[in-house]
């Protein structure tokens, strides 16, 4: 499966972006699909996951009530909306796939899976 990802950019402090995800080569109907992030010097870390065992959301503690993931089977394509974003959430984002059903709590991914390129959002104070 490839993954790409769009929509990022500069915003300030308290500001919005949604960021598009779209998928080709495998459908995602039956998969689960999130986000991930990776800031300036940090390590990647998993935001939120869309399930398709149970059709939940899930999300980490730092985004949540912030960010909602959806999803749009038909046009295999996935977003995340943030809003009232902080300095904090500047990175580069990604959307991800292990191609399973469930998801690892709140992580789309465990130690092997499918990302795009990313999408740089800058947060400026």
């Amino acid at each position: 499966v490839h993954l790409a990802e769009s929509g990022g950019g500069l915003v300030q402090a308290g500001g919005s972006l949604r960021l598009s995800c779209e998928a080709s080569g495998s459908t995602l109907h039956y998969h689960a699909i999130g986000w991930i992030r990776q800031g300036p010097g940090k390590e990647r870390v998993g935001l939120g996951c869309f399930s398709r065992s149970d059709n939940r959301t899930y999300y980490a503690d730092s985004v949540k009530g912030r960010f909602t993931i959806s999803r749009d089977d038909p046009n295999n394509l996935a977003y995340l909306q943030m809003i009232n974003l902080k300095p904090e959430d500047t990175a580069v984002y990604f959307c991800a796939t292990d191609l399973r059903a469930a998801c690892s709590g709140y992580n789309p991914i465990t130690t092997e899976g499918y990302w795009g390129k990313g999408t740089q959002v800058i947060v400026s104070s």
